[in-house]
């Protein structure tokens, strides 16, 4: 046989084995799904990776406290033979911690527990666990050492406790999806970031989004209130606060997405920016400042650092896996050289930007020593901190936590989830939009449906296994297909992906897990408002005695264990925007928390899905409904 027909066989051969592959991966059981998928009850540490998340050091600097998602531990490191001291078992899936203000405890927000871990920094032992609000996600003590401040991302609040004993003093009201908390030097104030939009106002028109708003809580330490709320235009996702040593700066990490023009523009950076929020003294009125240029993007900021003379800040970059250095003095020189708004400017980050620093995959969490000659870095998902000499501007080793030696299916699917690599330029990747692999609480109009066309609310992505159909108009049969072709082409703008790394990122969607539903009781029970909201629910007679048809009852459309029998209906909620009325059926799965509702967003709560936009009772049979019997119904749903 010839070369060149060995050749063609070849070709054929692995064209078909790919075609094969493809059709593999869009059947409801995957190969690499049957060996590797965990329960999607319980984000557990299946395949022993720690995830290091966030990292502090003791303050005399002796030690390097880690955070480890996965592992449910923080390590502890001696901070000149990077060896592990201890590791201590904390609550499911921490999410962050600090020092006590004499460094004597340890806080661990335990997300998943809705706990907080108490730490003895002396003997490294658990001392406390206290319950607190839903989805802890940061704390902050406060310098008199009587409170302790933790942000609660589902209940978007931040609770107040006595510091000693763990009660709850009070609850104040944050942005959506509440997170993250930093003290002032002086301790004074306590700021706080959230990592959902807040809720939008309702727009009259045919596109009724709002450009996405958000702010930096600003917290009396002393006095336990809410003092200011310092606006963020046209930003979804606050990340890490930062100040100087002198108070006079503070820098907050965020992510400007461009949503309200097509998604057609990537190659002019019209997709995300990815930005900073600098105020206080120094500033006066807040500016945002852009840190990326165009081909070199800087992708979901994250962590912070400011350098302890001010000369330097530092920014964790989870999608482009790199930490921005960038210079304040010229900073300050080009903010007040320019007329501002800076935020579109792709060449103005050229001007202050010194160094982009490669790290490890997917870093979170920065941390300076007191002399600021070095850097740790968090990098989440190859199980690393990197270690940057500050002077040097360069990586200049790297400590390796408890990882199994190879790197799992899952483990890769996560790590092409999480990066920004693939798209053009590695302006953005999938959790740009899915936020902690969730959602943003974003309207889009992508290109696909046409300009202008088909705005489409992003949607959850816990638990979606199985639930196919997807895109609002059910038009990808797969995850496959929904994450492979569709987006290379109108979201990366390039192909990509082999077979094996799509495969493997179906693998980590098809398994990202549900996590707790905060309105469900122990057993299934349910409360009183609930059962009856659920025999308004299960119900095939309005309050009238006339039959309900079949198909407009609840549970037709939203039968089964996650709410959907995964067909598509016209439910009366069509928009001059939309090319059609049928609609896939969502899944209820913690519907609860992705406000706003229906296919475009334009629902701002449970409630106004029938007492705004079911006026035909096209969306199941409503109307006969008090109000109080609507929020029966809607409690009913929230334990779904």
């Amino acid at each position: 046989m010839s070369r060149s027909a060995q050749v063609g066989i070849s070709t054929a051969i692995a064209a078909l084995c790919a075609v094969l592959l493809m059709a593999i991966l869009s059947k409801s059981t995957v190969v690499r799904a049957a060996l590797s998928e965990p329960s999607v009850q319980s984000k557990g540490n299946v395949a022993g990776f720690a995830s290091p998340l966030e990292v502090l050091l003791s303050p005399d600097g002796g030690r390097l406290y880690v955070l480890c998602q996965e592992s449910d531990s923080v390590k502890v490191l001696n901070t000149r033979s990077f060896a592990v001291i201890k590791s201590i078992a904390v609550g499911h899936l921490p999410r962050g911690f600090s020092f006590s203000h004499t460094g004597d405890r340890l806080y661990v927000t335990n997300s998943w527990d809705d706990s907080l871990s108490v730490i003895d920094t002396h003997t490294l032992a658990v001392v406390a666990n206290w319950p607190v609000g839903a989805e802890p996600s940061s704390v902050v003590a406060d310098n008199s050492g009587k409170r302790l401040y933790v942000a609660n991302r589902i209940s978007n609040d931040i609770a107040v406790l006595n510091a000693e004993t763990g009660d709850e003093e009070a609850r104040l009201l944050a942005g959506r999806g509440s997170s993250y908390l930093t003290a002032n030097p002086d301790g004074s104030r306590i700021y706080a970031t959230h990592v959902y939009p807040n809720p939008p106002a309702r727009r009259s028109g045919l596109d009724n989004r709002m450009p996405p708003e958000s702010e930096i809580t600003v917290i009396d330490a002393a006095k336990a209130k809410v003092i200011e709320r310092i606006p963020l235009h046209r930003i979804a996702g606050v990340f890490h606060i930062a100040f100087s040593s002198d108070g006079r700066l503070g820098v907050a990490a965020q992510l400007h997405p461009k949503n309200l023009v097509p998604l057609a523009h990537v190659e002019h950076g019209w997709a995300f920016e990815d930005t900073l929020t600098l105020f206080g003294a120094d500033i006066g009125t807040p500016i945002e400042v852009p840190l990326d240029e165009m081909e070199r993007y800087a992708s979901r900021p994250f962590g912070v650092a400011i350098a302890p003379d001010k000369s330097r800040i530092y920014i964790s970059h989870g999608g482009s896996e790199i930490v921005t250095v960038v210079d304040v003095a010229k900073l300050m020189h080009f903010i007040h050289a320019h007329a501002g708004p800076f935020v579109q400017d792709l060449s103005a980050s050229a001007n202050f930007v010194i160094a982009r620093i490669p790290v490890g995959r997917n870093p979170y969490g920065v941390a300076l020593t007191r002399d600021g000659r070095r850097l740790f870095v968090a990098n989440r998902l190859d199980d690393t901190v990197s270690v940057i000499d500050t002077r040097l501007n360069r990586e200049v080793s790297k400590i390796k936590l408890d990882s199994p030696a190879k790197v799992s299916p899952l483990r890769h699917g996560e790590q092409t989830f999480y990066t920004s690599k693939y798209s053009f330029q590695g302006q953005f990747g999938c959790a740009n939009c899915h936020i902690d692999s969730t959602f943003d609480g974003v309207q889009w109009d992508l290109e696909p449906d046409g300009f202008g066309r088909d705005i489409v609310d992003n949607r959850l992505l816990e638990d979606i296994r199985d639930t196919e159909p997807y895109k609002w108009n059910g038009g990808n049969p797969d995850i496959p297909t929904e994450c492979g072709p569709r987006t290379e082409k109108y979201f990366w703008r390039s192909q990509t992906y082999d077979n094996l790394t799509l495969a493997d990122l179906s693998l980590y969607i098809r398994s990202i897990p549900q996590r707790p539903n905060r309105w469900r009781l122990a057993h299934r029970q349910f409360t009183d408002s609930q059962d009856r909201g659920r025999v308004i629910f299960s119900r095939t007679t309005d309050k009238f005695g006339t039959a309900i048809p079949e198909q407009n009852r609840c549970p037709y459309c939203h039968s089964g264990a996650k709410g959907t029998n995964q067909k598509s209906f016209d439910v009366g909620t069509r928009k001059a925007t939309d090319n059609g009325a049928l609609l896939d059926t969502p899944q209820l799965t913690n519907i609860a928390l992705t406000a706003p509702y229906l296919h475009d967003g334009s629902a701002r709560t449970l409630e106004e899905i029938w007492t705004v936009y079911n006026a035909a009772d096209k969306h199941g049979r409503t109307n006969d409904l008090s109000k109080d019997e609507l929020n029966d119904l809607i409690e009913y749903l929230r334990t779904r």
